[in-house]
């Protein structure tokens, strides 16, 4: 089974940022009006988030839209309907927020093995920031900015690890004013290994081994960020 998977470094999907890629994600399930999961879990289940993603990928891009809420409905939603939800849709897609957040209650819930199936049974995984953070080893994360917003860093999280590497969304922008890309690269001075990093209204979408870059906007891209003899060198993928 052929696995897919896009990660969207960040926009505005109400605003079209990421159409592009939208549309992509569709023509991968390579169905005209495929079912489409999503979970956003990492907002804590926002109701207007919720919303404004279904009118979006169902009234304008004319999917069937479901929202898998864990928040909202904990008591009331079974394991098997989880199991249901995730195993039985043509596309997932993973909302922004606080990442280290969600991938906790993942793992206590057992999301993270659904997932996996879901992932080898070659349904379209899929996501945004926290949502594109979650498939790889690790992710740059401002998680920590959810619970003090004056104080705090930027933290590496654990991911799935259904790709390699660690990767950090809105490479070109920042939260709370604080830059990601000066950020992230001394995360990977610190830490080695290999780094990811998508801007806004971009995305990589990885094919089984093969891997290209969506670009919307642009000047809007990805890099490979890596520490070679005490430097960190950042090339541009595709370049």
């Amino acid at each position: 089974m052929i696995r897919k998977i896009i990660a969207i470094g960040g926009g505005e999907i109400s605003k079209g940022e990421t159409l592009t890629v939208d549309k992509r994600i569709i023509e991968l399930s390579r169905k005209p009006h495929p079912k489409v999961l999503f979970i956003p879990t990492a907002s804590s289940d926002n109701k207007t988030y919720c919303q404004k993603f279904s009118e979006y990928y169902g009234e304008k891009l004319g999917c069937k839209v479901s929202t898998l809420l864990l928040y909202s409905s904990p008591r009331t939603i079974s394991k098997k309907e989880i199991e249901n939800k995730i195993l039985n849709t043509d596309i997932i897609y993973v909302g922004g927020g606080n990442t280290l957040k969600m991938m906790k209650l993942w793992r206590k819930l057992g999301i993270d093995k659904l997932l996996e199936k879901a992932w080898k049974r070659g349904i379209v995984l899929s996501g945004m920031s926290a949502g594109a953070i979650c498939w790889f080893e690790g992710g740059h994360s401002d998680s920590m900015s959810f619970y003090n917003s004056k104080k705090w860093n930027y933290i590496k999280v654990r991911g799935l690890g259904f790709l390699k590497g660690t990767l950090c969304p809105h490479y070109n922008s920042g939260t709370n004013g604080i830059p990601r890309a000066k950020k992230f690269q001394e995360m990977i001075a610190k830490r080695g290994g290999t780094g990811i990093a998508i801007d806004n209204s971009c995305a990589i979408e990885f094919i089984d081994d093969s891997f290209k870059v969506i670009s919307v906007k642009p000047k809007h891209s990805a890099y490979r960020i890596s520490k070679r003899k005490g430097r960190v060198i950042s090339k541009e993928i595709g370049k």
